[in-house]
């Protein structure tokens, strides 16, 4: 119902007005409209306001907050999570509804932390992605010079 989009002829049928008087308030500026080649559309939203309407509320969203916390990770490891984790983020399919992340790597500690912002289902999916990075058995915190850091990591 917010998506609809009328003529002037269909505006003025149902505001029961003349479509002179339509076309009146759309160049007076009473009512928006876009112009589409000679003719304009005027969006129910558009009509809602002019009428005096309360616009439909949209739903309601339910957004989530989840830090990850990672022990025995050293700079180099950070920087290959981090561009994974931030190459998930940057394919989440809902432009609208964008996650917001934060990666934070504390060298003296060997601690990365992770802050995702955002959607419950694109959240629970870049979670679900991190997940199979870490136990995927990938080498992907592997520093070189030792055992696996991503063994005594402890995710949180």
């Amino acid at each position: 119902m917010g998506n609809d989009m009328y003529s002037v002829e269909q505006v003025a049928e149902l505001l029961g007005l003349h479509v002179r008087t339509v076309r009146g308030y759309i160049r007076a500026g009473r009512l928006r409209a876009v112009r589409i080649g000679k003719q304009y559309r005027i969006a129910r939203a558009d009509l809602d306001v002019l009428t005096g309407r309360p616009a439909t509320p949209a739903p309601p969203a339910a957004e989530v907050s989840s830090i990850v916390a990672l022990d025995g990770v050293d700079r180099a490891a950070a920087d290959r999570l981090a561009t994974l984790v931030l190459a998930g983020v940057n394919t989440h399919p809902d432009p609208d509804r964008p996650l917001r992340v934060r990666t934070v790597h504390d060298e003296e500690r060997h601690r990365m932390t992770i802050v995702v912002l955002g959607d419950l289902a694109a959240t629970a999916d870049l979670l679900r992605l991190l997940d199979a990075m870490l136990d995927g058995g990938n080498d992907l915190l592997r520093d070189g010079t030792g055992p696996l850091a991503g063994e005594e990591a402890d995710r949180g």
